[in-house]
């Protein structure tokens, strides 16, 4: 695929945890405005997916890269972060369930 003369490499293809994750800031820190979409309620539930998804490609088109293995490097740290910010959030949400589940347990459990 081309945009403005640039090829993406295939190497460069594939799912970006940053991107996903971080959308709106990893869209301004790589030059790339598509993420700020997310800002459109119910559309972004969709879009979230596209940025994590397509996110590489706009990089890579829109940044001044000399070769694959700097962008990788730069993509590296925003994926890793993106990655553990993901793992936390589910984390968070698999806690507070046990704990609301516990809570409604305890106040509404049956005493036999």
């Amino acid at each position: 695929m081309q945009e403005n003369g640039k090829t993406v490499p295939q190497e460069v293809k594939g799912w970006n945890w940053g991107a996903f994750m971080y959308n709106i800031f990893w869209g301004l820190g790589n030059k790339t405005y598509l993420p700020l979409l997310m800002l459109i309620p119910i559309f972004n539930i969709v879009w979230i997916f596209v940025v994590g998804f397509k996110g590489n490609e706009w990089a890579w088109q829109k940044g001044d890269y000399q070769d694959v293995e700097t962008f990788k490097a730069v993509q590296k740290t925003w994926n890793r972060a993106g990655l553990i910010n993901f793992i936390v959030a589910v984390a968070s949400v698999v806690l507070y369930w046990i704990f609301f589940a516990t809570v409604l347990a305890s106040l509404f459990g049956n005493n036999y």
